[in-house]
């Protein structure tokens, strides 16, 4: 196993993330806490690029929780049916928008165990609306932040929970704001699942990542022929 983070290593890993994206966001649009949290049951196992597709037309009719209950699932599923498993994301979304209205007057609730009773939302989508729409210093764990977090070394863990226990103790509260879009951005265009790009990493140095990739060799340019012809003359 790889030699654990020190915490002056941890200040320093942040720290150049922070200078290499100053604002950090997440990629998903929305308007407000609600369709904040409907963004993201609808993003697993899909892409925000998808997901905000489906979504521009679908929050200009339903950005609260009564008008996505009298959309209702076959006007919802209409929207997103390009969506990975967009049949079950209908009924989980209807479902936590009835919840809302019902247990909540229709507000999306500052709280965990709350968030998690709502339908289709787990710890990682509790995490991601606690820490964008109310500024909780929260981590959710995604499969590119569990990604980053093994591969480095920063907080390894066979679960999604060890690692967000791990980043929890690890990362200096200066940066656990917003630590998340962070790593989360840094997993899903540096550190990719394969051929992660460390040339250009910015904390290369400090990844215990044995098999770094190399820098690409320039191919040597070749005169073209007939120039070589024309000076042979």
């Amino acid at each position: 196993m790889a030699k654990p983070f020190t915490k002056s290593e941890a200040e320093t890993f942040f720290a150049r993330l922070k200078a290499a994206m100053p604002e950090p966001k997440t990629e998903l649009n929305y308007i407000n806490p609600y369709t904040l949290l409907v963004a993201v049951v609808l993003s697993a196992q899909a892409t925000d690029k998808g997901v905000n597709k489906a979504t521009a037309k679908l929050f200009a009719v339903a950005d609260a929780p009564a008008k996505m209950v009298a959309l209702g699932e076959a006007g919802l599923t209409a929207h997103i049916k390009t969506i990975g498993l967009y049949r079950n994301k209908a009924k989980n979304v209807i479902a936590l928008s009835k919840t809302l209205l019902e247990q909540f007057g229709g507000a999306v609730p500052r709280d965990r165990e709350a968030l998690e009773l709502l339908p289709g939302v787990g710890r990682k989508t509790a995490n991601v609306v606690l820490n964008v729409a109310f500024g909780e210093k929260t981590i959710a764990v995604d499969t590119h932040i569990f990604r980053v977090a093994n591969r480095t070394g920063l907080a390894p863990g066979k679960t999604p929970r060890d690692v967000e226990d791990g980043l929890l103790r690890i990362v200096p509260d200066t940066y656990l704001l917003h630590a998340h879009h962070w790593l989360i951005l840094h997993g899903r265009y540096v550190c990719v699942a394969r051929g992660p790009k460390c040339p250009d990493c910015v904390v290369r140095d400090l990844c215990r990542f044995a098999d770094k990739t190399k820098p690409v060799a320039a191919k040597p340019v070749r005169k073209p022929v007939g120039d070589a012809k024309k000076r042979g003359r």
